[in-house]
């Protein structure tokens, strides 16, 4: 007998068909997003679902409630191996917790691949095809310390959430850009550094870091610079500030280039963004899952799906391009 979590998990499961009756040499692939809301997780899903059907493949998807939600992460890959899929797409909301669930489906034969985030042992999964967060991290810390001009930086970090691997990698990245002492890309711990004057878990959450960023204020009013961990964030810092009313002697650099957040840039909201492409992550990996169904052969290690610095204004020394080639590029609603 299922058990109400299981039940309700399977009612949450979005079957890209209507019918469990899958053909029976069709390959069957499941994506377990971190959330079905993040705009960055939305479009990784269009572009799985766009190769799939392409590719004649059937895409099964599920997602945590929330960024964390390691239990709702399990469950969905619980629910596509009893439906079949012989390759499982996910990225890691606790890359710790969800290794057991990962070795349980591999050892099954299942392919799992990571997107977007690595697991923690990265080897924990066949493969990752992610952005290299860590190099995210160091072009907008670079473009950071160049816009800054040698001006003392009394900088607010809101960051992810304890321990995760996209996290680390991006702040660390961030510091070392900006020229300060930081851990290296192996690192799941954040470097502190006395320029950094308050540091906050956003969860990548526009309300959170809203909240985070109003009391960074608090504790230190005379701040000059915000790193933000993803868009959304920089949004909700933003906020922050403008009901404070230090908007306007306050820089934001983040990491995402969604549409909106090129908007954000445009408009000057965020001074630079590090672009990643979650469609391409999605694409590769439904493709990664046609051909181990096809042939056999599994995908292995890490690929780089790219990242571009976009500014709203460029900086001497630093490589950029303009919001318009951002616009070009980016995901989302435009």
């Amino acid at each position: 007998m299922l058990s109400s979590r299981s039940i309700l998990a399977l009612a949450a499961l979005s079957l890209a068909a209507s019918s469990a009756a899958f053909a029976a040499d069709q390959p069957v692939i499941g994506l377990v997003t971190k959330t079905e809301t993040n705009p960055f997780f939305v479009k990784m899903k269009e572009g799985a679902q766009e190769e799939a059907k392409k590719l004649g493949a059937k895409l099964l998807s599920g997602a945590g409630k929330a960024d964390g939600d390691n239990a709702g992460q399990i469950t969905a890959m619980e629910n596509m191996i009893a439906a079949g899929a012989k390759t499982i797409l996910i990225t890691p909301s606790d890359a710790k917790a969800i290794v057991p669930a990962i070795k349980k489906a591999r050892d099954k034969g299942i392919m799992v691949i990571a997107l977007d985030s690595p697991a923690d042992p990265p080897e924990a999964t066949d493969a990752l095809f992610a952005t290299n967060n860590y190099t995210a991290g160091v072009l907008i810390g670079e473009y950071a310390k160049a816009a800054m001009a040698g001006k003392p930086a009394k900088i607010v970090a809101l960051d992810l959430l304890p321990g995760h691997p996209v996290g680390a990698q991006r702040h660390n990245g961030f510091m070392k850009g900006f020229g300060l002492q930081a851990n290296d890309a192996k690192s799941n711990e954040l470097s502190k550094a006395p320029e950094i004057v308050c540091m906050a878990d956003s969860f990548g959450d526009q309300a959170k870091a809203q909240t985070a960023m109003e009391n960074c204020l608090q504790r230190a009013p005379d701040v000059n610079l915000v790193y933000t961990i993803n868009e959304p964030a920089a949004a909700g810092a933003y906020n922050a500030l403008k009901r404070a009313g230090k908007e306007k002697g306050v820089m934001i650099v983040s990491v995402d280039g969604g549409c909106q957040g090129i908007k954000d840039t445009n408009a000057g909201v965020i001074a630079a963004t590090s672009q990643q492409y979650p469609l391409k992550m999605a694409a590769m990996g439904v493709a990664a899952g046609v051909e181990y169904a096809k042939t056999g052969k599994k995908a292995s290690g890490y690929v780089d799906t790219g990242v571009t610095l976009i500014a709203g204004k460029s900086v001497p020394g630093v490589d950029s391009k303009d919001t318009k080639t951002g616009a070009e590029l980016c995901w989302g609603k435009k």
